[in-house]
């Protein structure tokens, strides 16, 4: 596979995701993975489109981000 994958997630008060930690070592912000997705520097993973029509990132090869570890 090539490209940076995320490996870890940082979570704010609410449990949402609100940035990532790149197989590079990179602390990303949730926008700025959705960005890096669409021009595939970041592979692994989905955009998918929200019934309100907004894009989110889902895992290519598990079930949710769940299973990756919590970055703090």
């Amino acid at each position: 596979m090539l490209g940076e994958q995320l490996v870890a997630v940082h979570r704010n008060y609410l449990g949402e995701i609100i940035s990532f930690q790149t197989s590079e070592g990179r602390m990303i912000s949730y926008r700025k993975a959705l960005k890096e997705v669409e021009e595939g520097i970041i592979t692994g993973v989905n955009i998918e489109e929200g019934q309100d029509g907004t894009p989110y990132l889902t895992p290519a090869f598990t079930s949710s981000f769940d299973e990756l570890p919590n970055v703090y």
